[in-house]
């Protein structure tokens, strides 16, 4: 069981590489199917891990790293796709909260402290992560529903689809930026008690 849930982060890992060059080449479906089962997987390991109690520090290593590079390479991608400012904005501040926690806890390893993820089940980093794949997901189905369309295969379930498809992308995503900034002020607490210790 620690193999396979470890595989499933792995996988993730690959996922987010592997998402670039579909993108990239227009293989839209492809894309989308890859994102999908490697957010699934997301959950699963963590699942799987907790109930079979095979927790290792490799494990949450990549399983951090996991989901960190299937997020951030694909609202990158997405912002090459998408230049607009009500995507590229919270895109922007997102990968900048990423990279400032990630500064915060590499200052607290060298003085030998761990800053974890807190284990709460609705703790506001998972529901930012929560809706940073919803948001996801929800664009690359458009991109993926738009090689459907043509005048033969026009409907209105399609028409529907690309009206509310767009709504919950971006509507996830900027909900995502107030969880994650919520987030990162949380850290930033965590941080603060921890550095007057270290006064």
């Amino acid at each position: 069981m620690k193999f396979f849930v470890n595989f499933l982060s792995a996988f993730r890992i690959c996922a987010a590489f592997a998402i670039i060059p579909t993108l990239m080449f227009q293989l839209y479906w492809t894309t989308f199917i890859i994102y999908v089962l490697a957010a699934i997987s997301d959950w699963f390991d963590g699942y799987l891990a907790r109930k079979y109690n095979v927790c290792t520090k490799i494990g949450g290593v990549m399983d951090h790293i996991g989901d960190k590079l299937l997020v951030v390479n694909t609202l990158i991608m997405l912002t090459v796709m998408m230049p607009v400012w009500f995507i590229v904005i919270p895109v922007i501040i997102m990968i900048a909260r990423e990279l400032y926690i990630s500064g915060l806890r590499e200052f607290l390893g060298t003085q030998k402290i761990e800053m974890p993820v807190p284990k709460a089940r609705f703790s506001m980093g998972k529901i930012k992560t929560t809706l940073q794949m919803i948001s996801i997901a929800a664009f690359l189905l458009i991109f993926a529903i738009s090689t459907l369309i043509n005048a033969d295969t026009f409907s209105k379930t399609l028409m529907y689809a690309l009206y509310i498809l767009p709504q919950v992308g971006i509507w996830g995503l900027w909900l995502s930026l107030i969880a994650s900034i919520w987030s990162a002020t949380e850290y930033t607490m965590t941080f603060m008690g921890h550095l007057k210790k270290l006064k």
